[in-house]
């Protein structure tokens, strides 16, 4: 993995709030966790005061069941100021995407 990657595992919990409601008897991981994650390891890996500001590009791909094991990778590309991202199941693409960043104003 390079300077510039970052990659986390994570087990979808069938305990998870996310699959509460979404839905009755067929329970799946809504794009909104999906992105979520990503934003969360993202800023994880930074000190810097960084904050998201937007999204790009983003593609949802599969369903994710409880119990699915994804892989996150994202690679931050420095003149764009912004990471491009893919979740992946096994060898199924999940979601892929940009997720903008810039620092916090101070007030």
């Amino acid at each position: 993995m390079q300077e510039n990657e970052i990659a986390a595992r994570v087990i979808t919990d069938a305990q998870s709030p996310w699959f509460s409601g979404h839905f009755p008897d067929n329970p799946i991981l809504p794009g909104i966790a999906q992105l979520k994650m990503v934003a969360d390891l993202i800023a994880a890996s930074r000190d810097d005061g960084m904050h998201l500001t937007g999204l790009s590009r983003i593609k949802f791909r599969k369903i994710v069941k409880p119990g699915e094991i994804l892989d996150i990778h994202a690679t931050f590309v420095q003149i764009k100021k912004q990471y491009v991202f893919r979740i992946t199941s096994g060898n199924d693409e999940v979601c892929s995407g940009v997720i903008l960043f810039a620092k916090k104003n101070k007030i």
